[in-house]
């Protein structure tokens, strides 16, 4: 069975060496939706794949953090990016062009990486993430699949190399989020949300 939550974010960026000159030389911002679908083969002690409260905790923490940020692409020029850093308090580093398919991928892998270290407290078994939808625009959108979130030739999502700005980690209920993605530690889903 699978589920889909939504969510909404508002981000600016440039995509270099793209074909639109519009979107490749200026900053520019989407009022993006990204749709998270989970799955699994079992139900939890209230009949659900996965509570929607739980969704709300960590999966949004991680899409909000997005949210009125400027996403910087490292291969630009330092000058660019210290730029954006001086102007802005809320900004991400990724080593990924920030076009819809590489901010799926970042959000299926960032995700993945949680859901498989979460302890799970009401009876959830199983639970993966199926796929990630951004919308971009009304009419335009990008998908990935587990295949597409690490295929390398893509460019490898290393989240070492995702950074966020402090302004957005003091904004976490959990300061420590990424860091405990990132070390594999445990994360224990709260039983009352």
């Amino acid at each position: 069975m699978i589920i889909r939550k939504m969510f909404k974010f508002e981000n600016a960026h440039i995509v270099r060496f793209c074909s639109s000159k519009r979107c490749r030389t200026s900053i520019h911002g989407h009022s993006y939706r990204a749709e998270i679908l989970l799955s699994s083969n079992f139900l939890d002690n209230a009949g659900m794949v996965y509570d929607f409260g739980l969704m709300k905790k960590n999966i949004k923490t991680i899409i909000d953090s997005f949210d009125h940020a400027t996403t910087i692409f490292s291969g630009d020029s330092d000058e660019y990016k210290n730029d954006l850093k001086r102007h802005s308090e809320r900004w991400i580093e990724v080593s990924q062009n920030p076009s819809a398919e590489q901010f799926c991928r970042i959000f299926f892998v960032i995700i993945d990486k949680l859901l498989k270290i979460s302890v799970m407290q009401n009876g959830e078994k199983d639970v993966k993430i199926h796929s990630v939808i951004v919308h971009e625009t009304d009419t335009g959108y990008a998908q990935c699949f587990q295949e597409d979130a690490y295929n390398k030739q893509m460019g490898e999502i290393k989240l070492d190399e995702i950074i966020f700005s402090q302004a957005i980690i003091d904004e976490w209920e959990d300061k420590e989020l990424f860091e405990k993605i990132k070390k594999k530690q445990a994360i224990i889903n709260e039983k009352d949300v």
